[in-house]
């Protein structure tokens, strides 16, 4: 691939920030008492990488609908605050991989988070200066397709990637018209890709 630009997933392809959610969900279900759920890394894992809505569908299906995404909603902006601040767990030779494709090329992320949270990686983690743009549906309301779309055209995009670990970015990927390369280490796995990543160490073939 002869690369523009590149755009990542966050959750599974650029951090695991799964403690800290634990962390922080934990303290706002415990303000809601008649909430009978813990919820797991486990749980977390299998719902990386979608809607907001669909994760509080998910995990809290027995609350009325305005219940559930108001969990989530308080759910989200603790784990920002906590996030923010303490960051999360970066992948093996991370800065170093990310710094030596930004001399090539310019690096962006879109993910299906809250808006905030992409903030809360590159704040928390001290990311900001490996990448020029970003995208969320927590700010634009689109599908993960779409936002991809948004990304590469107002960066003017002519030849780019998209890297991620679930089937919701196989399909963003899709949707776009890119090639979709798998991040195999992350949460998720896929049935399609145009390249498979054992570590994020494999995207330096791409130079």
């Amino acid at each position: 691939m002869k690369l523009d630009g590149l755009i990542f997933d966050l959750d599974g392809t650029l951090w695991d920030a799964t403690d800290g959610i634990v962390q922080t969900w934990k303290i706002v279900l415990a303000n809601h008492p008649d909430v009978k759920r813990e919820v797991t890394p486990a749980d977390l894992a299998a719902n990386f990488g979608k809607p907001l809505t669909d994760i509080a569908d998910n995990l809290f299906p027995d609350l009325a609908p305005s219940y559930r995404y108001q969990l989530m909603d308080e759910c989200c902006n603790l784990e920002n605050d906590y996030l923010n601040e303490h960051g999360g767990t970066l992948y093996p030779r991370e800065r170093e991989v990310l710094g030596e494709l930004r001399r090539h090329f310019p690096l962006f992320i879109v993910s299906n988070c809250q808006d905030g949270y992409i903030q809360s990686y590159l704040n928390g983690n001290q990311m900001g200066e490996y990448f020029t743009d970003f995208e969320s549906i927590g700010v634009t309301g689109l599908p993960k397709g779409e936002n991809i779309k948004l990304i590469i055209e107002r960066n003017h995009l002519k030849n780019t990637a998209y890297v991620g670990d679930t089937m919701g970015d196989a399909e963003g990927a899709a949707v776009a018209g890119i090639p979709f390369i798998h991040a195999s280490y992350g949460f998720g796995r896929v049935d399609r890709c145009d390249m498979r990543l054992t570590s994020i160490s494999d995207l330096l073939k791409l130079l």
